[in-house]
C-alpha cells in the first residue's frame, strides 16, 4: 500500500492538489515535504500533533520531512481561522518560542534516519532580512488583491476587519514554499484544513515566478482534515485548558489521561489518525470496542501509543501506575513525584511536619467545614488517609502517614482528594 492510499484509508486526506499528479510524483521520486510551525507559544499543543505524525508517515514512507519553525511569520500571525487580529509579540519571545519549539520537534521526528533525516529549518532565516522593495517585487507582483480577497482566511475577517499586517500572511507563507523549493527542492507543503488558501497561493508563486523557465514546475498541496469531536466540543481542549506537549505544562499523567477518557464514538478515529497501528490490529480493537466497550481497550491501547511518542516508556508506566492507584484507592505504593503529578490540580494545604489531630487537620485544610462535621465525617466513615478508612475521632496525623515524608493524600467521601504538602 502506497503513502496515499494509506493515507485515504485512515481518513486523514482532506484535499490534494492533482491527486494523480501527486500519487506518480511521491511513486517515482523521494520527495521533500514540509508543514510549518508557527511560535504562538512556548509549546506545541495536541493540535500541532495530527501535522507532526503526517511528517512522520511520509517519513518512513521514504520520503524527507521539513518542520519550518515561523520564526518570521510568527512575528506577524495567521488570519486562517481567526475572527480577531492577534496580539504581536517581541521579536526576542519568538525567538525563545522558536528555540523551544525546534527542541520538541526534534524529540518527535527522526532527524538521524541517513537519507530521509527530518530537517528543522526557520523561515526568520529568509523573511527576516527580506527588504520591503524586494518583497514587494519579488513576491507582491505576482498576486493580485482580488485573488487574495478571495481566499476563505481574508474573506471571512473582511467584515469584522483584517489589517494589512495579517492581509499580507499569505504572500509571507507563499515565499517559504518558494524559498524551500529552491533550497531543498521542496515539492509538497502539507497542513491543517485552514491552510488550503495559503497552500495553493505559495504553489502559484513558485509557478509564477517561473513561468519563463521552460522545466515544468510541479508542486503540490495537501490537507488533512479539521478534527471534530463527536459531542461537539473542541479537540484538545479540556476544562483546564489546552494539552500541552510540554511535559512541565501538561503532565504525562494529565496527557495519558486525555486519551484514556476518549469517547467511544471517537476512539477508532483517532487511533487511525494518530498511531501506527495496523489495520489487523484495529479491526480487533474495533471488536473489542463493540462488545466489550466497558473495558476500554481501544482507549488504553490510544493512550499508551501516545504517552509513548510524545514522552517515554517510563513516563508511560508512571501515568498507568497513578491510574491504577487512583481506581484502586491503594495509594501507599505512589511516589512524590506520582502525587506532584496525579494531584496536580486538587485542593492542597500547606502544614508544618508536626503532628495533628485528625480533626483538626480536616478543619485547618477546608476539607470538613467544622470540627463537628469532621466528627461526622469520620464516624461516618467518610475520610481515607493515603487511600485507608480512617474512623478513629482521636487519630493523630503522624510521619507514617508522610509518603516519602512530603505529602499525605486525604479522600472525603467517593471522589473529593485532597492533599496535605508538608514542609
Amino acid at each position: 500500500m502506497d503513502i496515499l492510499q494509506d493515507l485515504e484509508k485512515r481518513g486523514l486526506i482532506q484535499q490534494t492538489t492533482d491527486q494523480e499528479g501527486l500519487e506518480q510524483h511521491l511513486r517515482e521520486n523521494q520527495v521533500t515535504l514540509y508543514c510549518g510551525f508557527d511560535p504562538t507559544a512556548d509549546s506545541l499543543h495536541i493540535g500541532h500533533l495530527l501535522p507532526i505524525i503526517m511528517l512522520k508517515r511520509f517519513q518512513r514512507a521514504g520520503h524527507k520531512p521539513i518542520a519550518l519553525i515561523g520564526g518570521g511569520t510568527g512575528m506577524i500571525g495567521d488570519p486562517s481561522g481567526r475572527s480577531a487580529e492577534r496580539s504581536l509579540n517581541e521579536a526576542s519571545v519568538v525567538h525563545d518560542y522558536s528555540e523551544k519549539i525546534k527542541q520538541q520537534l526534534g524529540r518527535l521526528l527522526d532527524f538521524d534516519s541517513g537519507s530521509n533525516a527530518a530537517r528543522a529549518r526557520n523561515n526568520h532565516d529568509w523573511l527576516g532580512s527580506m527588504t520591503v522593495i524586494d518583497f514587494l517585487r519579488d513576491a507582491g507582483k505576482h498576486f493580485g488583491v482580488n485573488y487574495m480577497l478571495g481566499k476563505e482566511s481574508v474573506s471571512a475577517r473582511i467584515e469584522q476587519g483584517i489589517s494589512y499586517t495579517e492581509f499580507s500572511y499569505m504572500i509571507l507563507q507563499s515565499l517559504d514554499f518558494m524559498k524551500l523549493y529552491e533550497q531543498e527542492n521542496c515539492t509538497l507543503q502539507i497542513g491543517g484544513s485552514d491552510q488550503w488558501g495559503n497552500i495553493t497561493a505559495g504553489m502559484e508563486l513558485i509557478r509564477r515566478s517561473r513561468e519563463n523557465e521552460e522545466d515544468e514546475v510541479n508542486v503540490f498541496g495537501l490537507t488533512v482534515p479539521l478534527i471534530t469531536k463527536a459531542d461537539g466540543s473542541k479537540f484538545g481542549k479540556t476544562a483546564g485548558g489546552a494539552i500541552w506537549l510540554d511535559p512541565e505544562k501538561t503532565t504525562p499523567y494529565e496527557f495519558y489521561q486525555f486519551w484514556i477518557n476518549t469517547d467511544d464514538r471517537d476512539v477508532m478515529k483517532f487511533l487511525r489518525y494518530f498511531t501506527f497501528l495496523e489495520e489487523d490490529e484495529l479491526a480487533e480493537l474495533q471488536h473489542e470496542l463493540d462488545n466489550h466497550p466497558e473495558k476500554r481497550f481501544a482507549q488504553k491501547r490510544l493512550a499508551e501509543e501516545m504517552t509513548m511518542m510524545v514522552h517515554s516508556e517510563e513516563d508511560l508506566r508512571q501515568a498507568q501506575k497513578i491510574t491504577d492507584s487512583l481506581f484502586s484507592g491503594d495509594l501507599k505504593d505512589l511516589s512524590a513525584d506520582d502525587i506532584e503529578q496525579g494531584f496536580k490540580d486538587v485542593p492542597t494545604y500547606e502544614a508544618s511536619k508536626e503532628e495533628i489531630g485528625l480533626i483538626d487537620l480536616l478543619v485547618h485544610a477546608s476539607i470538613s467545614s467544622s470540627k463537628r462535621q469532621a466528627r461526622e465525617d469520620i464516624k461516618n466513615g467518610a475520610i481515607y488517609i493515603n487511600g485507608e478508612r480512617q474512623q478513629d475521632l482521636q487519630y493523630v496525623v503522624n510521619k507514617a502517614d508522610r509518603i516519602d515524608d512530603q505529602f499525605t493524600i486525604i479522600r472525603r467521601g467517593k471522589k473529593k482528594y485532597f492533599l496535605v504538602r508538608f514542609h
